[in-house]
């Protein structure tokens, strides 16, 4: 496989996947988020959770995508979390006719509060010591998901029969990991470059502990009952190139309506920020599924 350089860094890349790049935000052809706090009601406790929304004109009501959001390995770059979608990328949905909600989950940024999606990975040097538990991590973050999407549905904007859940990385297993519940009007489910466990910096490409990830979506196949499509790249530094290969088999054995797509490497970055610099590499793929879906049919 061949070897990549960091693009100043792992810090820098989650500053530009997960902090949104506020300049984006002032450009003009860019629609800014809304910033709401939701009241929800998280695991039996209160949140006021910071959420960014972008509705099209119009009164709708719109078909709606619910984002989820990624994990930087970093505790102060979890703190620092702004935008939970990427500006750009709520816009590709825009330009659909696509509304976008995406939470800042509880643990993170301005939402703040105790970490709950801590998987029990432990690294000493290139080493994994520990043994991850990634059901209790998807499950904890999909909570958010799960009351995102009941508020999401008492609103007179939105389509309830056209629902797309999606995220990336962390916020990709998630957005699996809810599919499974086969909520109400959720017609599909995108998962870029989705895991949990990833060490770019002392061990580029091997992720700690991926057979238990693959036991886990193992048993998300067999649940997941809504067409869903992934998304990863070959140069993903967090993951490697055959990881989530093995994970998508064990998921498709379940026998899930699902799609398995492996772009080339992004090039000059790290593949794991497919999302933020690849949109000529999943656009395609994307577009198709949202008209197999039927996100915005009629």
């Amino acid at each position: 496989m061949r070897s990549w350089k960091w693009v100043g860094m792992v810090g820098l890349v989650w500053a530009a996947q997960l902090a949104g790049v506020s300049a984006w935000a002032q450009q003009p052809e860019r629609v800014p988020p809304q910033i709401i706090k939701l009241p929800l009601l998280i695991d039996g406790k209160q949140f006021e959770v910071v959420t960014h929304l972008y509705k099209p004109e119009g009164p709708g009501p719109f078909p709606l995508v619910i984002f989820s959001h990624g994990r930087a390995p970093s505790r102060v770059d979890r703190a620092r979390l702004e935008y939970p979608v990427l500006v750009g990328h709520a816009n590709y949905w825009l330009r659909k006719g696509v509304a976008v909600i995406a939470a800042v989950r509880p643990g993170y940024g301005e939402t703040g509060g105790a970490d709950r999606e801590d998987s029990g990975t432990r690294w000493s040097g290139k080493v994994c010591t520990g043994d991850p538990d990634f059901a209790r991590v998807a499950s904890h973050a999909g909570q958010t998901v799960v009351a995102l999407h009941q508020w999401a549905l008492q609103q007179p904007w939105v389509r309830r029969d056209r629902v797309l859940l999606e995220g990336q990385s962390v916020g990709g297993m998630t957005t699996v990991s809810v599919a499974a519940l086969n909520l109400p009007g959720v017609v599909g489910a995108v998962n870029f470059a989705g895991g949990s466990g990833g060490n770019p910096e002392a061990s580029p490409t091997k992720s700690c502990g991926p057979e238990n990830l693959r036991k886990t979506y193992g048993e998300l196949g067999r649940l997941v009952k809504v067409p869903n499509l992934w998304l990863y790249a070959e140069n993903d530094q967090f993951w490697g190139d055959e990881a989530p290969r093995g994970w998508h088999e064990a998921f498709r054995a379940g026998g899930s309506d699902t799609q398995f797509v492996q772009t080339g490497p992004v090039p000059g970055h790290d593949g794991h920020s497919l999302l933020t610099y690849g949109g000529k590499m999943w656009s395609v793929p994307l577009d198709a599924f949202v008209r197999k879906v039927g996100l915005t049919a009629p």
